[in-house]
């Protein structure tokens, strides 16, 4: 059995990890469990060589997009390296999303083929003055921004800079790159058209583990997972580890010993309430889309050393990353001062599919990209995030961090989520308003309480002006708040 190339000549390509099969590894090692189906390697690779063929039979060269349309199948799994595996670009789509924001999808990323997990390809709707671009061959996907704070922007990563990164979080957690197969089993409770859902799926690849799919996140079907296959170690988005401690009902997550959180910042507070329940230690961790993902993170050595003074950090950048804060002038902070965060990274993205440069107003002259995301990194290495730098408010000159009000806000009775944005004011620019979920719909927290509660425990300036309750908070797939979405009822 040959070892894993991922190397296609010079060229790195994630469909090795699939398609040549390690010394270790057999093709009757099992590599999906999806409900009661289990796949084998050699399975998933004989669906992955039928995709590949399929695209290579329709006309598409290396280097164009291919969108695929998948839920959380075996199907899709074959799908992503089968479409590595002909060269082409692989254009996630999540299957609930409406037309309208498909077609503004390939509007943005015109795709040659567009494949469904049933097995079909069509011929994708296109605008007659909208040609398919074929793009450098070391592209491997095509991935969205979250779409928090504005429209999403189509992300090109490429197949080096992904197993740079993954490597690089492997010797973080574990000491080295890659030694043997592993003998863990990695739950994926996200959708595989989310980078969050391909990246773990790779992952696991990488060192040999198989992979559990769920068709949707709901915890006691998570917790009857984690025990049938005895799974210690799990991602999961900061919505999914608020569910978890919602439910009543569920007593013990065991055997699980570690939650790696992802895709969201992750509170505090939620992070203690989650150990303090389950005594399962909580890994924050930091990345964005731009740069290829998870690039600080916590291991457990970390954990075991730190979590008690620590907790709220993200953790510390891994093997290969330097993250330094910018002051107001545009130069590099030093110490622990508070300032945009800027990175240096070998996984940085190869810009965005539309064309549109990542060095655009995000790259200072020294070669550090600006995160867009404030915070600070202290004298022990850990990074601390704050927020964005688009969502600090200003009230007439004095700043104010939603992430630091809202988490004031959670710890106040009888609130389980808050979010806080900018509202135009006359006199001050902009005023903090907040929003909040009650635990109980029946009794919704009253607003001079809040405002008491606030003003206990922070500055005047950055205590919310009016405060609305609401049944829930807009968010996007993997738990982000869409603030964009926030808008005050009418105050006529």
């Amino acid at each position: 059995m040959a070892r894993a190339r991922i190397h296609h000549g010079h060229q790195v390509n994630l469909a090795d990890l699939l398609l040549d099969t390690p010394e270790w590894a057999s093709p009757d090692d099992v590599l999906v469990h999806a409900g009661d189906r289990t796949v084998t390697r050699a399975e998933l690779t004989e669906l992955a060589v039928g995709v590949r063929d399929r695209v290579r039979d329709a006309g598409v060269e290396p280097g164009m997009p291919v969108a695929m349309m998948g839920e959380n199948t075996p199907e899709t799994i074959a799908t992503l390296f089968g479409v590595w595996a002909a060269g082409a670009v692989y254009v996630p789509v999540n299957p609930r999303t409406t037309p309208d924001e498909r077609a503004r999808l390939f509007e943005s990323v015109p795709p040659a083929l567009v494949l469904e997990t049933a097995g079909g390809a069509t011929d994708p709707p296109r605008s007659p003055d909208r040609e398919v671009k074929t793009y450098d061959g070391d592209v491997a996907l095509v991935q969205m921004t979250s779409g928090t704070t504005g429209p999403p922007k189509p992300v090109l990563l490429t197949h080096a800079a992904v197993l740079s990164l993954i490597d690089a979080v492997l010797e973080k957690v574990r000491g080295s790159k890659l030694t043997k197969k592993s003998s863990t089993v990695n739950l994926l409770p996200v959708s595989l058209s989310l980078w969050a859902g391909i990246y773990n799926t790779v992952f696991a690849f990488r060192v040999g583990a198989p992979v559990v799919l769920m068709e949707k996140f709901e915890p006691r079907e998570f917790a009857s997972l984690v025990d049938k296959h005895g799974i210690r170690s799990v991602v999961l988005p900061p919505a999914a580890i608020a569910m978890l401690c919602d439910d009543d009902e569920l007593t013990s997550l065991a055997p699980l010993e570690w939650v790696r959180s992802i895709t969201a910042p992750l509170s505090p507070f939620l992070a203690r309430r989650f150990h303090q329940r389950f005594g399962i230690g909580v890994l924050n961790s930091y990345g964005q889309t731009e740069l290829g993902g998870e690039i600080v993170g916590w291991n457990a050595a970390d954990w075991r050393e730190w979590s008690d003074m620590k907790l709220g950090a993200v953790g510390r950048p891994h093997a290969g990353v330097e993250v330094r804060t910018l002051r107001d002038d545009g130069s590099l902070a030093d110490g622990d001062d508070t300032g945009e965060l800027v990175v240096r990274t070998p996984s940085l993205s190869a810009g965005y599919a539309d064309g549109s440069a990542l060095n655009v107003d995000r790259a200072t002259v020294e070669g550090w990209f600006r995160t867009g995301d404030l915070g600070r990194v202290d004298a022990d290495g850990f990074v601390w995030i704050d927020g964005r730098v688009s969502d600090q408010i200003n009230r007439g000159g004095m700043k104010v961090t939603p992430s630091e009000v809202e988490e004031v806000l959670v710890a106040a009775p009888g609130v389980r989520e808050a979010a806080v944005v900018a509202a135009s004011d006359e006199r001050l620019g902009e005023i903090p308003v907040a929003f909040v979920v009650p635990v109980d719909p029946s009794a919704v927290p009253d607003a001079a309480a809040l405002e008491e509660h606030c003003r206990a425990h922070l500055s005047p300036w950055k205590v919310p002006v009016r405060f609305h309750a609401l049944d829930t908070l807009p968010r996007n797939e993997v738990g982000k708040v869409l603030k964009r979405e926030l808008a005050e009822p009418d105050r006529a």
